[in-house]
């Protein structure tokens, strides 16, 4: 099977920076950009310089001081957003100036209040003179998904004849299906003149909660570039996830055989120096980098990755470069899982203290949510001051009710009764 080469496009500092509360000082954007870098990404798009001056003197500095990858730039389809965008990213090793313009009647007559005759003529033009920058443009069909598809292919074939290198279709609002996705990229690459001369990149949001999914169809049809974000921050609901995208195709090359050139082990870094920067936490059930995406609390679960982790893993921590701590003590714990963290904190604890110790855990764990070290810690010292080691024969806890032959009691999530799926 034919491995082909996906681009992964960054546009954390553009559109993910524009979500509310995510916003940058210059000198963060530049860490992160020097983090994206260490990532491994093809493209960063660094700003939209026509925005403020802030933005255009951002652009030019991570242009200037970030070398490896393309450095990008927004500029909507008018000269002036384009000159400003070719001034930010000229120190660019390798410059990208991304012009776009709404292409839906929608955007055309409540929006931009043009015509399709106008649009089409400034999206061909704003191409041209984009060129007299960079040989490398980016052009934009704003809420393609929901645009004419006779009209949205004239478009596409002129921005191709006035040089455009890259053709994004994005799904601006995250309206679109994945089955609708694949077909629109077929049909789009099936009919426009030109199409084999140019990459064909996607752009989707999560508004459905389809951004990934979306993502993943379009790459299936043939788009080559995917555009997405750290931790899927972005405009409404967000991007699609860089994380998810790399990942999955790493986890799935049977079925989705694309190459990036993400070095995964920066993944984790990356979303922790993001979150440091907005000072806005990932959610705890985010795929690939949230706080439980290696953890596991239930019994049946921790035993079996304390055995095999593949048994309720897909990936390794360590693939992402994320700390694997896949035990976390709380009401669905086991015996085994008590056992195992005491022995990793140096408590040496007989069979009969693990029993009492587990029921006292199981006390504190009907009252909170989860249970911490300290707690751990606490409740072996004060069993030991107490004295308090029970006999084998004392009452279970509502939770361990199962003997085994050899005596010791087993939570029911070790005995094939707990929350296994």
């Amino acid at each position: 099977m034919t491995t082909d080469r996906v681009r992964i496009f960054d546009t954390t500092l553009r559109d993910g920076e524009q979500a509310p509360g995510f916003s940058l000082r210059p000198e963060e954007k530049l860490q992160l950009a020097h983090q994206l870098d260490a990532l491994g990404v093809d493209v960063i798009e660094a700003g939209f310089p026509i925005a403020s001056p802030a933005d255009a003197a951002a652009v030019r500095r991570i242009a200037a001081d970030v070398r490896r990858p393309s450095i990008a730039c927004l500029a909507r389809c008018r000269r002036e957003d384009i000159e400003r965008a070719g001034w930010a990213i000229a120190p660019a090793e390798r410059p990208r100036i991304h012009t776009f313009i709404a292409t839906s009647d929608l955007h055309l007559q409540a929006k931009l209040r043009i015509t399709r005759e106008a649009c089409l003529e400034a999206a061909a033009e704003s191409v041209r003179h984009a060129r007299r920058f960079t040989d490398d443009v980016q052009f934009s069909a704003e809420d393609a998904t929901r645009s004419d598809m006779d009209f949205l292919c004239r478009v596409i074939e002129a921005v191709i004849a006035a040089g455009a290198t890259t053709i994004n279709l994005p799904d601006t609002v995250g309206y679109s299906t994945p089955d609708e996705i694949a077909e629109f990229f077929v049909n789009i690459r099936g009919r426009v003149a030109g199409a084999e001369t140019v990459t064909f990149s996607t752009h989707c949001h999560d508004d459905l909660g389809l951004a990934v999914a979306n993502t993943l169809a379009a790459v299936q049809a043939g788009a080559r570039q995917v555009e997405c974000t750290v931790n899927g921050i972005g405009e409404r609901a967000g991007n699609a996830s860089l994380e998810e995208v790399v990942m999955a195709f790493r986890v799935r090359a049977d079925r989705m055989p694309y190459a990036t050139e993400i070095e995964t082990r920066e993944i984790y870094r990356s979303s922790q120096l993001l979150t440091r920067l907005t000072g806005q936490a990932v959610q705890a059930n985010k795929a690939i980098v949230g706080r439980n995406a290696f953890a596991h609390e239930a019994g049946i679960h921790q035993d079996g990755v304390l055995k095999d982790p593949r048994t309720y893993e897909i990936m390794r921590a360590e693939d992402v470069g994320a700390p694997w701590q896949p035990i976390v003590l709380g009401k669905h714990s086991g015996r085994h899982a008590v056992q195992r963290r005491c022995a990793e904190l140096r408590l040496q604890l007989t069979a009969i203290e693990i029993g009492d110790a587990y029921r006292a855990l199981m006390a504190i764990a009907d009252e909170r949510k989860t249970i911490t070290d300290a707690d751990l810690i606490a409740v072996v010292s004060a069993l030991r001051r107490e004295g308090r080691a029970e006999t084998a024969a004392a009452a279970p806890h509502p939770f361990d009710p199962f003997e085994t032959p050899g005596g010791s009691l087993h939570s029911m999530h070790e005995t094939g009764y707990g929350h296994g799926v």
